[in-house]
């Protein structure tokens, strides 16, 4: 008698028999295509009582109606493109400024020393 001569070799296990956890095959094929089917629009999703669908990139509100949704979000763009234009104008009247500054005191600097080059000359005669 060995003392490991009997090896444990347990029972193979009947495979399961597989059950759907998913109640869609209980579904006629009109209902599972509208469901699963690939005719879908761009996401939409409620908040607040407002409905809102995801269209180019941004999200449009559908609750006040598509076109003033689109207006709106037009003329948000066109707002900051003004408000950036605006603050390029800004800077450059500021830049002129600094130069029309600087060349004023050139000017008065060349101007003095004009004067004071006549009075060293009618000094000397």
């Amino acid at each position: 008698m060995p003392l490991f001569g009997n090896t444990f070799s347990p029972k193979k296990i009947p495979p399961r028999k597989s059950a759907s956890l998913s109640s869609l095959h209980t579904l006629d094929r009109s209902t599972r295509d509208v469901e699963l089917g690939l005719e879908y629009g761009p996401p939409v999703m409620n908040l607040g009582g407002q409905s809102w669908k995801f269209e180019e990139g941004q999200w449009i509100s559908e609750s006040g109606g598509n076109g003033s949704g689109r207006e709106l979000q037009r003329l948000k763009k066109k707002n900051v493109q003004l408000e950036e234009e605006n603050n390029l104008l800004k800077l450059k009247i500021e830049i002129l400024l600094d130069m029309l500054t600087e060349t004023t005191v050139e000017y008065h600097l060349i101007e003095k020393e004009v004067e004071d080059i006549k009075t060293q000359h009618r000094r000397k005669k």
